[in-house]
């Protein structure tokens, strides 16, 4: 392939390939030479061009194959308009040429097509410079058009396209023969030609004015015409020409107007012309005589929806602005559409003509108009309706029957009302909350006009006025009770209307079904009003028959709907229902027998429908209340319906008896009856399968039916793959809705309302805007297919043997037509039971069941219908599955692979290829390995067969699936399949759509199967590789959408395998286009794949659309491309083809794409990206802009005019630009903008902090100009959240509220640089309080509401605010909220559910308990501070101007003060009730009976959810409630008196007598250790870490109260289960600071046992029993300690968990396992140290609190772990600072060794024996070694020094010890390191001056000798750091304490030691001077020293100075020269009194 990349075509490369290769190789060359030729330079193109025009035009009569020719001609265009153009007349002459030859032979075929095809794309891109040669050559391609056939037709046409595009105006002089020659060819039998047709005259319409005035009538017609029999493409394309045409006869283009003076078309004319062929179809006008007034023949149903398609073209070319206009207009005249009744002469082709205008409104209404013109149009929509009303009411109450028109004219308006009322219902969901003005506008009255529509005497329209009002409670969820009530009143007053209780049971039916999408529920009092209501209608039904029929239904119906509410309404009511149920079937056999006999035929017909409505409402109940389905309640149900089992062999006798009108109710009931067996267990109806078969089996093969209905069941039970042979991919066309019409089986897309009503309240089904259940005909049928399915696999073997028999013999006996439908049928329900059969995962059955259902299905594969041959192969597939054993596979394949050896026939060629691709989908590579090869050489042959597109299509189709199933075992036959595939796609005709498609789906099987190998650049992998790149670019350039869709799915996963081989910069472009395809499945292809490459390299994506957006810019052909990119990228075209789209997974795709985008990009190109969601966000609609306004009013006038102008500012953006042609981002778009802002602020903070530092932001941007930081733009962020916060929408004030959130807590600390001591959020606080106070308006919805509350606590606790004043606004707030809490339950109206008012009040409790939480953290801060912080030097000047802003120690708790008696009271209630709802269901009995403070009874799931999100913030501030007021004594005794009538905390009333103080201690106690503890057992995984900190928090704070500590510690066995919960969330959280926080509560914990043993231990004293103390404490007597049992255990388990965690080397089994490394002690984070400081400080208490026997079982471990601790962490730091656990192990030795149990005779010898072995641990611990070289010294030192002076007694004599010690000391001392040396000093002073002499004396004896060394010693090398200074300084205080120490008659020698070595530090004046600083101050030192000396002991003194004279010469001079000196310092003193500061500096550096 490489050698095809040239400029010139390497012939020598091409001669030495195959023959099969050299198409691939010339077109590999064109499209290299189709890259080069632009960008070439032109010189070189010049110089080679004469060569290059003879080898292209040489290639044209090679016979070049499709794509090829298009290349080719597109490069030969190219090469002229870049080159000289001399030659250009002679290729184009030499074409001619071509064109003319009489050659007819298929061979010449292809370079005839590719010389027309070079002419075109000649005129096309060189138009008027080829002249006037035009005409010749126009009159040569329509001579050949005349005679060509259908593939020279098209391609002629195309080129004829093409050149009027070229030519424009130029060409008018041939138009007119052009329209000629073409119009004929409309009609053209060829699809292909019709479509080529339609474009060229589409073209010819831009410049042919004729078109559009003369001869528009005609171009109708044609239209009309070409419409018949046509296919999806012809009618696209063809609405295309027709609605485009008439939209220029409406608005001409202004250029063709000037030229002739033109008659426009007016609106009526246009429209009148359009509904010609909605009406009337393509008849024309000439036959406008007999037949015509006689109403024949019916509108054929493709022109019918091609006309409708032309509409939408229509609306949509005239644009959005005039429809906004003309919209009334449009409106009437397709409503009168709909109301003709030409348009609905049967109930089906109404159905069908309601759809089309819905389809018509949908597409133009919801699409091109904005919010804003949306509203104004659903007020037109209300006036129609309002209109057709008043005349149909003339008609009903026109009694004297003056009026004989008006029936019909009612029996008219129905459909005009379905259809208004349908898209009313559609608009006002899309609208969603943004249609409130819609609705609260009195003069449009929307709610009366329809509830007015539910008295209409025709069902249809009662039951769409119904489904209006669901939608309108849908989008606005507070009118749902309202309007509940409201149709309650209406059914209660009307009772004797049969309009009125059928209309108003439908609506309310309708509301109870929308319930479930509206989160907030409804009151549960309104399950009982429904029931009520239904119960008196079955009741009164039978009073009166005019009304019977409608009361039961209605009665039924509302029973029905009720059940879609769920179990926790309905379990309520179960009983009353069975019981219903119970007596609406008879209760035995006899009495089943004895109905027989009676009645008439009225009274059957309400029993039957009774029944049905029973039977439907339990299926209701089976559907939506699984949960209550127990085996008890499933026998109860049994028994109504075996009875209608039983009664259905009745039925066809009553009906003989009593007329065929019953056949329908009876249908009814079976419908029902499938229904619901369907959906319970088949085991529970075993007894009944025999007669229930015989009735599915007669209903499908239509036994009873004379008319041959057909399922529709069968496209869903094919797999979804197949839809390219179905033809089914139109359901995924934006036309399916209209497209369904044209489906094969009876009334598809025939689906209405009123076909069944109960489908009102069912849930709709995915991707339909409104339920569309089918005729009941069929419904029945689709209902026992599919029930047959579900009983089949528990049939016996014999009777499927029976049945199937009897399938085979019924397809016998019927014939033509009614044996297809037979056939269908039961193919269907063949293939629902072999499903059945494989979910079952149960088997066929023996042989001869096998044979049969083989047989069965082998017929059915050479059947004409393609469905059933399709059904048949999956049939075929299934079966191979559900046998699967390979004989009978073998068996299978076989058949089908001699039939196609053999066969000549399409028929059976498609069957059995299709045949061999199910077996190997159905049994996977492995199961149908031995017959891949045969399979895949067999449909390779069938592929080539081009005589038989069919044949290739199917085969392909196969193929695809052989290769998908068969995985890497088709590695082998890649290169043959790829080579075909290639070979086809070069050579079939494109119009062969179908083929190329399956050649798409062959190319991505094999791309999967090479899968990552396609990475590899081995010879055949490469050739692999770009043979994969030719077919997908041959794929690209197709014309049929599904084939370009296929191309990009290939390009996807080469991509997704070989990245760097897919060309990004083509392939994005190409997609970018796409974007704005007409077509969706290329739309969704199109966006998948971004998708796929956003996810890698979105840089590289946005780059490369932005790209093609300049080149659309540059180029002078920009119309080619009709891309909307702009500035913003293709972001914004995302952004905003989300407001366009409606498929869900299109828009799904774009959500991910835009979001991968975001992660990638929104860090880099901040401000972009904000742009963009600030340009989503401000597009509010006018209405929003009013809503700000209102919310002010309350506020004082002054406040109001700021805060004015801010709204204004905000809501005011993007207002001014009303040009924009494209619809303002619609709410669910700003929703998803707002969830992007707050990702991108989620981004930026884990991208960097700066995003959220100003000063360091400044800085930044100051240095760099590009770099862009988010804290720069928050007050675009804060704007973003209040536009949001403030709209109608309501999903977008959740989402605004939410990034307000964000924003606070994201900012809250951020400073502002230029004002110190404030904060930058601090200038917004008006908008925040602006943003929060519409939530709290009456009318918000509770969920709103509650994150409002949220937002005010973060937003108070944030510290931003410190002025009371300013937080006051938006505290109120929650005081107001916390009034209506106070109300109790059940005081205002409800609109909601009961839990929603639970999660409001909840959300204001909880939102009150942070802020407590923070306001009582202030406070505890402001406490612990000093009263006035002094001011330590200069380390903070700027903080100085804080003092008068700083906030009293106590403000924010002054705010919350006032409250707390009633919060406490609330919170406390609450956390009573979350306490109760966390009790396991087993104790559900337990709970109160009219539920808690804030939940009913009913509601209690949801409402578990609401306290488990804000009990913790609760429990935390009751904890801190308690603590501060000591458990709240003397509070809550004399509230309960004074309280409301019923406060919420009590519900049982004050009645209940006054606890004591003790009790409610207690019980306060048990709640919230009881709700901490049941949490902390198992937090769920999904539980905030929050909620955990809040909780042990509590607990922490709890247990600082006294109270709280006498009652832990009273229940020992509550103390240690506290402590392992503690233990087990140790073991699955990971926090350090959920760590810490337990540690801190363990601590609590010891604390409380300790002083309660401290109390006992008083108590016995004063009982004077002494002895026995020994015994208190854990352990006793003899020193177990039980497990589970005892808190010291418990405490031990957690500890040694926390310290071997972070010191695993403690652990002695890990260092014995063979595999341990020995680690070297590190430094642990600081988190860790803190840890582990704590658990040993816990671990030295634990002692204590045992007896002695207890305390010595512990002991060992507790020192073994303190010692190992000190061992591991004593490392030394730089700043010789002691480590946190080091100096926490150190005071646990003290704390240990100085204990209590020292002193206990009992246990002398143990205590002993540990002391000492602790101390040899140590002492080994610290011997210097070399893994462990930065072990610090001093701390081993301290420890030792501990040890001596603590157990002194114990370590005396004991000489091993003592010379360890000594031996420590003395290496301290002979240390290099001064600080070491100082230590050393110090810890001997303390040993040396122990008060034990047996202990010092040795000491003293062995190291003093050293010490006087060491200073000796310093004489000659004095100090150089303030260190070694203070090292010396040291031990002379050692020394002078060893003086002091020794008896008088030593003391003449001790001093002579001392004071030589003090005189020897001296320096003699003459150096003093010039000594460095230390030298000089151990000079003073000295000095000083000897001064201090010589009073103390003066005898001595003078002894030793006299024995010693140089001695006294160097100290007088020194003290001499010290006077000087200081007198001369007195001097300058009293000479400048000023200078004071100079000494003061001094004695900081001296070190005294």
């Amino acid at each position: 392939m490489e050698l095809a990349h040239s400029l010139l075509l390497n012939e020598d490369a091409l001669a030495q390939i195959t023959e099969a290769k050299r198409p691939v190789f010339i077109f590999e060359w064109l499209r290299f030479l189709d890259k080069v030729l632009v960008a070439a330079n032109k010189v070189d193109v010049k110089e080679k061009q004469k060569k290059l025009v003879e080898q292209l035009t040489g290639l044209i009569s090679s016979a070049p194959g499709p794509p090829t020719r298009k290349l080719l001609a597109k490069n030969l265009a190219t090469l002229y308009s870049i080159g000289d153009t001399f030659t250009v007349f002679q290729t184009l002459d030499k074409c001619n040429d071509i064109i003319k030859s009489k050659d007819d032979t298929p061979a010449y075929l292809p370079t005839k097509l590719a010389a027309v095809a070079c002419v075109g794309a000649f005129y096309e891109k060189m138009g008027r410079m080829l002249g006037s040669s035009f005409p010749d050559t126009i009159n040569n391609l329509l001579k050949a058009l005349k005679s060509a056939e259908s593939q020279g037709r098209g391609e002629i046409l195309l080129s004829l396209q093409k050149v009027l595009s070229g030519l424009g105006g130029a060409a008018a002089s041939c138009h007119r023969d052009i329209y000629k020659n073409a119009r004929s060819l409309l009609t053209d039998r060829s699809m292909a030609v019709r479509c080529a047709v339609a474009k060229c005259l589409l073209e010819l319409q831009n410049e042919a004015v004729f078109m559009w005035t003369t001869e528009l009538e005609n171009v109708a017609t044609l239209c009309f015409k070409a419409l018949e029999g046509s296919n999806y493409g012809v009618r696209v394309a063809v609405a295309k020409l027709l609605g485009t045409v008439m939209a220029t006869a409406l608005m001409p283009k202004q250029a063709a107007v000037m030229r002739q003076n033109v008659k426009r078309a007016t609106l009526e004319e246009v429209l009148e012309l359009m509904a010609t062929g909605f009406l009337r179809g393509g008849s024309g006008f000439l036959k406008s005589g007999g037949e015509m007034l006689k109403g024949g023949g019916s509108v054929s149903r493709e022109v019918r929806v091609g006309v409708t398609q032309a509409y939408v073209v229509f609306v949509t070319t005239l644009g959005g602005q005039w429809l906004e206009r003309n919209f009334a207009t449009f409106l009437s005249h397709v409503l009168d559409l709909v109301s003709h009744p030409r348009a609905t002469q049967t109930h089906v082709e109404a159905v069908y003509s309601r759809r089309c205008v819905s389809f018509m409104l949908r597409a133009t209404l919801g699409g091109l108009l904005g919010e804003k013109a949306q509203i104004a149009a659903g007020k037109e929509i209300c006036q129609a309706i309002s209109k057709q009303m008043r005349a149909v009411e003339a008609v009903v109450n026109d009694i004297s029957g003056e009026n004989k028109a008006g029936a019909g004219d009612v029996s008219a308006s129905q459909h005009v009302m379905v259809c208004a009322l349908k898209e009313l219902g559609s608009l006002v969901q899309s609208l969603s909350a943004t249609a409130s003005p819609l609705i609260q506008e009195p003069s449009v009255g929307l709610l009366e006009t329809v509830t007015s529509v539910l008295l209409h005497p025709s069902m249809a329209a009662r039951l769409a006025a119904a489904w209006c009002l669901r939608c309108v409670a849908v989008a606005l969820p507070y009118q749902l009770t309202p309007l509940l009530d409201r149709c309650a009143e209406r059914i209660n007053n009307l009772k004797s209307s049969p309009e009125a209780v059928s209309g108003y049971s439908f609506a309310m039916a309708a509301l109870l079904g929308g319930v479930h999408q509206c989160p907030l529920g409804i009151p549960h009092t309104k399950g009982k009003l429904v029931v009520s209501i239904a119960e008196d209608l079955l009741r009164t039904a039978a009073q009166n028959s005019r009304l019977s029929l409608q009361r039961t239904q209605a009665g039924w119906l509302l029973l029905g709907a009720l059940m879609t509410l769920g179990p926790s309404l309905v379990r309520y009511h179960l009983p009353k229902m069975l019981l219903l149920w119970r007596n609406v079937f008879p209760r035995s056999q006899k009495e089943l027998e004895a109905e027989k006999a009676r009645g008439d035929s009225f009274t059957w017909q309400v029993t039957l429908e009774g029944r049905a409505g029973a039977l439907c409402a339990m299926r209701s109940f089976v559907a939506h209340c699984p949960e209550l389905l127990t085996e008890d309640v499933i026998r109860r149900l049994m028994t109504p319906i075996e009875c209608a089992m039983t009664m259905m062999s009745h039925v066809p006798a009553i009906i003989k008896v009593h007329g065929a009108h019953l056949k329908a109710s009876a249908a009814m009931v079976r419908l029902r009856l499938y229904d619901i067996l369907a959906l319970l267990p088949p085991k529970t109806y075993e007894g009944s399968f025999n007669a229930l078969l015989r009735e599915l089996v007669a209903e499908f093969t239509l036994t009873d039916n004379s008319a041959n209905t057909t399922t529709s069941l069968l496209r869903s039970l094919c797999h979804y793959d197949d839809s390219v042979l179905m033809g089914s991919w139109l359901q995924e066309t934006d036309h399916k809705s209209i497209e369904d019409q044209l489906q094969p089986n009876s009334a598809s897309g025939s689906g209405a309302l009123e076909h069944d009503p109960s489908s009102i309240y069912l849930r709709v089904p995915v991707g339909e805007a409104i339920p569309g259940p089918l005729p009941l005909g069929v419904s029945v049928i689709d209902a026992s297919v599919a029930l047959f399915g579900v009983v089949f696999p528990h049939v016996s073997f014999k009777h499927r043997l029976q049945m199937l028999d009897h399938f085979a013999e019924c397809i016998k006996q019927a014939k033509g037509v009614r044996q297809q439908a037979v056939q269908l049928n039961i193919f269907t329900a063949v293939l629902s039971a072999l499903k059945g059969l494989a979910e079952n995962k149960s088997t066929l059955g023996p042989e001869e069941v096998r044979k049969s259902a083989l047989a069965l299905v082998m017929g059915a594969l050479d059947n004409p219908n393609p469905i059933l041959r399709c059904a048949a192969g999956e049939a075929l597939g299934r079966m191979a599955q559900v046998v699967g054993e390979a004989t009978f596979i073998a068996r299978m394949a076989q058949t089908s692979f001699d039939k196609l050896k053999s066969a000549r026939d399409v028929v059976s060629r498609t069957g059995h290829s299709l045949a061999l691709g199910c077996l190997h989908r159905y049994v996977g590579g492995i199961g149908s390995g031995q017959h891949l090869k045969t399979s895949v050489s067999i449909l390779l042959a069938l592929a080539q067969d081009g005589s038989s597109h069919e044949v290739q299509t199917w085969a392909l189709h196969s193929l695809a699936l052989i290769v998908d199933s068969s995985g890497p075992m088709y590695r082998g036959y890649v290169e043959p399949t790829l080579s075909l595939v290639l070979t086809l796609l070069l050579t079939v005709p494109p119009s062969h759509t179908e083929v190329h498609q399956c050649l798409g789906r062959c190319l991505g099987a094999l791309i999967t199967t090479v899968g990552p190998e396609l990475q590899g650049n081995g010879a055949t992998i490469s050739t692999i590789r770009s043979s994969c790149l030719v077919g997908c670019a041959i794929m690209q350039d197709h014309s049929d959408s599904l084939v370009q869709a296929a191309a990009i799915s290939c390009l996807q996963q080469l991509h997704m395998f070989a990245p760097r081989h897919v060309n990004l910069s083509s392939l994005v472009p190409c997609l970018c286009v796409h974007l704005c395809s007409s077509h969706l499945l290329l739309r969704r292809a199109a966006v998948a794949c971004l998708r796929q490459l956003a996810q890698r390299e979105a840089a590289e994506v946005c780059e490369y659309a932005m790209s093609l957006a300049k080149r659309a810019g540059d180029s002078k052909d920009s119309t080619a491309i009709n891309l909307n990119i702009t500035e913003t990228g293709l972001e914004g075209v995302l952004f905003g083809m989300l407001d366009r789209e409606t498929d869900r997974k299109l828009c799904s795709d774009i959500h991910d794409t835009l979001g991968h985008m975001l992660s990638s990009l929104a860090v880099e190109k901040l401000s972009h990206w904000l742009k963009l969601c600030k340009d989503v966000l401000a597009a509010t609609t006018d209405v929003g802009g009013a809503v700000v306004f209102e919310v002010e009013k309350d506020e004082e006038d002054s406040e109001k005019k700021d805060e004015m102008d801010d709204d204004t500012m905000f809501t005011g953006l993007g207002e001014d630009d009303k040009s924009k042609p494209s619809v303002a981002p619609r709410w669910v778009t700003r929703v998803f903008a707002a969830d992007c802002l707050c990702r991108i602020i989620l981004l930026c903070e884990n991208a960097d902090k700066t995003h959220f530092d100003l000063a360091a932001a400044r800085s930044a941007q100051a240095k760099n100009v590009k770099g862009d930081l988010l804290v720069l733009h928050l007050s675009d962020l804060i704007r973003m959240a209040f536009m949001a916060a403030t709209d109608h929408s309501n999903q977008l004030r959740m989402a605004g509220l939410q990034a307000l959130e964000d924003i606070i807590k994201k900012f809250a600390s951020v400073p502002e640089p230029e004002f110190p001591g404030h904060v930058i959020l601090e200038q917004y606080q008006a908008n925040v309080g602006a943003a929060l106070r519409p939530a709290f308006s009456p009318d918000t919805p509770s969920d709103i509401t509650a994150k409002a509350c949220q937002v005010c606590s973060t937003w108070i606790g944030s510290g931003v605010v410190s002025d009371l004043n300013d937080l006051r606004r938006v505290h109120n707030l929650l005081v107001s909220s916390l009034d209506k809490v106070q109300a109790g339950k059940g005081s205002s109206s409800q609109l909601y559910s009961e839990s929603a008012t639970t999660m409001e009040k909840l959300a204001v409790l909880k939102a009150w308990a942070e802020v407590y939480v923070v306001a009582m953290k202030i406070k505890k801060e402001a406490e612990s501070k000093p009263a006035k912080p002094v001011r330590s030097g200069d380390d903070d000047e700027d903080e100085e101007d804080l003092g008068t802003d700083v906030l009293p120690p106590d403000s924010l708790i002054t705010l919350v003060q006032p409250e707390l008696p009633s919060l406490s009271r609330l919170w406390l209630a609450m956390l009573r009730d979350y306490a109760l709802l966390t009790l396991p269901a087993e104790f559900s009995s337990q709970l109160p009976p009219d539920g808690g403070a804030f939940y009913t009874p009913e509601t209690i799931d949801t409402a578990r959810l609401h306290y488990r999100s804000s009990w913790a913030p609760v429990l935390h501030a009751v904890a801190l409630w308690l603590n501060s007021t000591g458990f709240g004594a003397g509070v809550g005794q004399e509230e309960v008196s004074s309280a409301p009538s019923k406060p919420p905390g009590l519900p049982q009333g004050g009645s209940t007598t006054i606890k004591t103080f003790e009790e409610s201690v207690k019980d306060r106690m048990h709640l919230m250790l009881g709700v901490s503890i049941e949490f902390l057992c198992f937090p769920r995984p999904e539980e905030p870490i929050e909620h955990v900190m809040s909780c042990l928090r509590a607990l922490c704070t709890l247990l600082e109260t006294p109270c709280a500590k006498t009652h832990i510690a009273d229940d020992q066995l509550l103390a240690v289960e506290l402590l392992n919960v503690l233990h087990r969330l140790l073991l699955t959280r990971d926090p350090p600071a959920v760590q810490l926080q337990v540690t801190a509560v363990v601590q609590e914990t010891i604390r409380a046992a300790h002083d309660h043993l401290q109390r006992q231990k008083t108590a016995k004293e004063e009982d004077g029993e002494k002895d026995s103390q020994a015994s208190l404490g854990e352990g006793g007597d003899t020193g177990e300690l039980v497990p589970g049992k005892s808190l010291v255990f418990a405490a031990m388990e957690l500890l040694v968990f926390i310290l071997v965690r972070h010191l695993p080397q403690l652990n002695t089994r890990v260092k014995e396992s063979p595999s341990h490394v020995p680690l070297r002690p590190q430094r642990l984070p600081e988190e860790s140290a803190r840890l582990v400081a704590n658990a040993v400080s816990i671990l030295a208490e634990l002692p204590s609190l045992c007896s002695p026997a207890g305390s010595m079982t512990i002991l060992p471990t507790v020192l073994f772990l303190v010692t190992g601790v000190l061992k591991e962490t004593a490392v030394k730091t730089p700043d010789n600072l002691v480590p946190v656990p080091v100096a926490a192990a150190l005071q646990s030795i003290k704390t240990i060794f100085t204990s209590p149990i020292a002193r206990m005779e009992s246990v002398q010898t143990q205590w002993t024996s540990l002391v000492r072995s602790s101390l040899a641990s140590v002492l080994e611990y610290s011997q210097p070694d070399e893994s462990r070289p930065d072990m610090d010294e001093v701390s081993m030192l301290t420890a030792i020094t501990l040890f001596l002076l603590s157990a002194s007694s114990e370590l005396v004599g004991v000489t091993v010890l003592q010379k360890g010690c000594m031996d420590h000391f003395r290496n301290a001392l002979n240390s290099s390191d001064p600080w070491v040396q100082a230590r050393c000093y110090q810890l001997l002073l303390s040993v040396f001056q122990h008060s034990s002499r047996a202990l010092s004396t040795p000491y003293i004896h062995a190291l003093a000798p050293l010490m006087v060394e060491k200073l000796k010693a310093v004489e000659r090398s004095r100090p150089g750091t303030a260190a070694e200074l203070q090292a010396v300084q040291e031990g002379i205080r050692v020394l002078e304490n060893l003086v002091g120490m020794g008896e008088e008659q030593n003391r003449v020698q001790l001093l002579a030691l001392l004071v030589p070595t003090l005189v020897s530090y001296l320096l003699d004046e003459n150096s003093i001077s010039s000594a460095p600083q230390v030298s000089k101050g151990l000079h003073e030192f000295a000095l000083q020293n000897l001064m201090r000396i010589g009073p103390l002991y003066p005898a001595a003194f003078k002894i030793v100075i006299g024995a010693a004279p140089e001695l006294k010469t160097r100290l007088e001079s020194a003290i001499r020269a010290n006077q000087a000196s200081s007198k001369a310092k007195a001097a300058a003193r009293q000479a400048q009194p000023a200078v004071q500061a100079a000494p003061t500096i001094k004695l900081k550096t001296s070190f005294f």
